[in-house]
């Protein structure tokens, strides 16, 4: 049996197998904060590209400092100065403006992607990459296993904003690895001081793992997930229609499979897009929810914005008519109306978005639909509604749904159930990742 080996030939055959998965040559951007992960997945793919790959790919980096600590600005100049020692154009992204009181963590994030993203298409890149480990994931496990039961890791591949992929090649590798390739270089790195601050969850899971390196184990299979996916877009397929992006409709037939797990995610995730929301209800809801459907009595309830309409005929989903509130769009601005729809004013004067109200024209469509009436009064509600400046309808407006729970983040062991969502919903399928992925070897 062959020896294992060592670490600093691992990081680089790594980087290795990650470029032979891309489908086409392409630029990548390195995410590069200037800790060891994200300069050690730097310099491997560096090696890697001059190796074997000096033809169909090329490097370019970006640090975004977030501008939270006074030597942020120094150290992203750091990792410039390494990143012309070895010949990568860098960026410096400073995320500028106020920063929250509250969830500081969470804003950083995604101030981070859209920066990231932002200069991916400056220095045209295919995608994105990051230097999360083995490490990461079990701290992620962990983290989200807390919060709820059966829920997820990182995903090798990360849709952002429907625009770029963020690609994960050192997964399967942990910290150690990557350091001691690292010091077989002579590369330094610095250390967030952030990483080590109790205040933050991840830095409390990493030293509950610390201490019992197998808390987590048996949590979580990314093909296990993407095989559900699948499953999950097939229910979706061959049971459910959506009318006007307003109104769920689902046969009662599908109480059958009211304890099947594949058939519950497709149904949360209805849920919240109906409702507007980026993340599927909480536990106590889905209780709620489930109690309701078990006793399969014709009748209504709200749950996460949304109202369960139990009838004959069947399960209609339809946002409920409160919380509405009217968005005032500029000429040529886009923004999100209620979570639900993407509008953009293709007018050169401000627009307005409200509801609908009762009795409006999008209610006579559900009905011509052949939506119980009642249904289609209550839906029509909270249907949007465009008016000019002077409480005129306009049409120079283009409205689209929005799906919160994938528009910002979609992970690649989920796209299936997107895409069949987006095709509900009337919208186009998602991009799909530029390497070789769980999904495309599922479709082989």
């Amino acid at each position: 049996m062959a020896a294992e080996a060592p670490a600093p030939t691992a990081v680089v055959e790594t980087a290795k197998r990650f470029l032979a998965s891309f489908l086409r040559p392409t630029r990548i951007l390195v995410a590069v904060s200037g800790g060891s992960d994200s300069k050690g997945l730097l310099l491997a793919l560096n090696e890697a590209i001059e190796a074997a790959e000096p033809k169909r790919f090329s490097l370019a980096a970006c640090t975004v400092d977030h501008a939270l600590r006074p030597e942020s600005a120094e150290e992203a100049r750091g990792v410039a100065s390494f990143c012309a020692s070895i010949d990568v154009p860098h960026l410096i992204m400073r995320w500028d403006g106020a920063k929250p009181p509250t969830g500081i963590q969470a804003a950083a994030r995604e101030a981070r992607y859209r920066l990231l993203a932002d200069a991916a298409e400056r220095f045209e890149a295919g995608c994105i990459v990051t230097g999360h480990t083995s490490d990461d994931q079990r701290e992620t496990i962990l983290m989200r296993m807390q919060r709820a039961p059966g829920a997820s890791g990182m995903a090798s591949a990360t849709l952002y904003d429907r625009r770029v992929w963020v690609l994960r090649p050192f997964l399967s590798l942990d910290r150690a690895s990557i350091r001691a390739f690292l010091a077989t270089r002579d590369v330094t790195w610095f250390d967030d001081p952030s990483n080590a601050n109790p205040t933050f969850e991840r830095v409390r899971v990493r030293t509950e793992l610390a201490q019992s390196p197998r808390a987590e184990e048996g949590a979580w299979d990314a093909g296990a997930r993407a095989r559900s996916s699948a499953r999950a877009a097939g229910f979706l397929t061959r049971q459910v229609r959506v009318h006007a992006g307003l109104v769920v409709e689902i046969p009662l037939a599908l109480a059958d499979h009211r304890d099947n797990v594949d058939w519950q995610r497709a149904l949360l995730a209805l849920v919240a897009v109906v409702g507007g929301r980026a993340h599927i209800p909480a536990a106590d809801t889905v209780k709620r929810v489930a109690a309701f459907l078990q006793e399969a009595t014709p009748g209504r309830m709200t749950a996460g914005r949304c109202v369960f309409d139990l009838r004959a005929s069947g399960l209609y989903l339809y946002r409920e008519a409160r919380g509405l509130t009217t968005l005032t769009l500029a000429g040529g601005k886009a923004a999100t109306w209620d979570g639900r729809f993407h509008v953009h004013n293709g007018a050169s004067t401000p627009i307005s978005v409200a509801a609908e109200g009762r009795g409006g024209p999008q209610q006579q469509r559900l009905i011509a639909a052949g939506l119980p009436p009642g249904v289609a009064g209550r839906a029509s509600l909270s249907a949007p509604k465009v008016l000019s400046g002077n409480g005129e309808s306009v049409a120079s407006v283009t409205i689209e749904p929005r799906i919160g729970l994938y528009d910002t983040f979609l992970p690649g062991f989920d796209r299936i159930m997107a895409d069949r969502i987006a095709g509900l919903f009337g919208r186009e399928p998602y991009p799909p990742p530029p390497v070789h992925d769980l999904l495309t070897e599922m479709e082989r």
